[in-house]
């Protein structure tokens, strides 16, 4: 017999090697119990047509060969897929869309299906409207409650769902009392820009909030007057700017127009984009008259002209830390502890500078 070359060798070994890591199919663990495919498929999907001794012999294989069945699979096969149902009213927003990338990412890796409802912006939801919304009568549900409809279809989940929510502020009582809540310290955020903007020399910091979900100021606006009043500092009243640069634009014309506002805190960069640009029309200077913080650290933000100083918020952890807290939810004992998501932390680029001379 003719002795393998060391070519010949190696691929044999790289042959074997790809043999050992390709995947395992239904038809492997079928041919190494000694039954059809059919009865693998049956004990994959908790079929009760399987004889004790046969089942056990199928799952002997499965634990040797390392398979793992397919979610399409067990859904072609009558067994049941796991699944959850996102609500959320708007996928646009910078927040819900990479809560939503986050959710989806941790449901995908834990093997459950995600389908997504888009909410409504105004119509009333009763408890009924809610759970026809379900992709499945009864299934999980994650709510991203980050505004007003959000909110109100969290509050109206029936209670014997099992769900969890990504939230604007935790609120005690009004879903039965234990269903988990995910969201991020906006308020402590908030607080830590105005104290920079201070520590910079300005007198006081105006602020440019987006609409709250759950009160009239939100935690972002409390963040901040609550800064203020600790510095001893004026707090100026809010000036309502919406969620688009659009609407940030609009809102902040008057404002800095008035050479006595030199700091600008926004509820989002997109409100400081509108800011931005009105100061460029009223010929502030940026930062040298005006001082410009936004919220979210969107990926345009370090873009912008001048770079936009911002706080970076952990959307795609919440989700996933979010979905980690249904998950212990539906199953205590074998699902993994939630993942924890960064705290928000400040960005500092080149939109925020020293107190102009006139503002002293």
């Amino acid at each position: 017999m003719q002795e393998a070359t060391p070519a010949r060798r190696d691929e044999e070994r790289h042959r074997d090697g790809a043999d050992r890591h390709r995947s395992v199919s239904i038809l492997d663990v079928a041919k190494a119990a000694g039954v059809s495919h059919q009865t693998v498929s049956r004990v994959v999907n908790d079929s009760p047509r399987v004889r004790k001794d046969t089942r056990e012999r199928v799952l002997q294989a499965i634990e040797e060969l390392g398979y793992k069945p397919n979610r399409l699979a067990r859904a072609l096969g009558g067994g049941t897929v796991r699944s959850v149902t996102v609500l959320t009213s708007d996928t646009t927003l910078h927040g819900a869309s990479l809560a939503l990338r986050g959710i989806e990412e941790a449901a995908r890796a834990a093997e459950f299906a995600v389908a997504v409802s888009v909410l409504d912006e105004n119509s009333p939801l009763t408890p009924g409207d809610v759970a026809g919304r379900l992709a499945r009568p009864g299934e999980p549900v994650l709510v991203i409650a980050f505004n007003a409809p959000g909110e109100r279809a969290w509050r109206a989940l029936p209670a014997d769902f099992p769900a969890a929510a990504v939230v604007e502020r935790p609120q005690e009582g009004h879903t039965g009392g234990r269903r988990p809540e995910a969201w991020l310290d906006d308020r402590a955020a908030a607080a830590q820009a105005t104290r920079y903007l201070l520590s910079l020399g300005h007198r006081t910091v105006h602020y440019m909030s987006i609409p709250s979900s759950t009160a009239r100021v939100g935690q972002r606006a409390e963040g901040w007057r609550e800064a203020l009043g600790h510095a001893g500092r004026p707090a100026p009243d809010p000036v309502e700017g919406g969620w688009s640069p659009r609407s940030g634009y609009l809102a902040a014309r008057a404002l800095v127009a008035d050479p006595q506002v030199t700091a600008v805190l926004c509820g989002n960069d997109d409100l400081a984009l509108g800011v931005l640009r009105a100061a460029r029309e009223a010929g502030r200077h940026v930062p040298g008259d005006l001082s410009v913080v936004g919220f979210d650290d969107a990926p345009y933000a370090a873009f912008t002209h001048p770079a936009l100083t911002t706080v970076r918020l952990d959307f795609e952890g919440l989700g996933r830390g979010a979905f980690g807290l249904l998950h212990r939810l539906l199953d205590p004992e074998n699902a993994p502890a939630p993942p924890l998501w960064a705290e928000p932390e400040l960005i500092v680029r080149e939109s925020t500078g020293p107190a102009p001379d006139r503002a002293v």
